[in-house]
């Protein structure tokens, strides 16, 4: 019951959203959405594009166990 309320709640927040802005379109972001932001290589290649966008030198080093 908790999943199908939650599943309805979301689909209840992004019609309100679309039907507030007229100018908003739906975009399926795709199977795969989530999986392709888990990926910690992802996750780290995009944060260094971020930052050299910003204007800073970045060096990555694995992490000291």
């Amino acid at each position: 019951m908790k999943a199908l309320v939650a599943v309805a709640r979301s689909i209840l927040v992004s019609v309100w959203h679309l039907m507030a802005n007229p100018t908003a379109r739906y975009r399926e972001l795709g199977a795969d959405f989530h999986a392709r932001n888990l990926d910690p290589a992802r996750k780290a290649r995009d944060l260094v594009r971020q930052l050299k966008a910003l204007g800073h030198d970045v060096t990555l080093a694995p992490a000291a166990a």
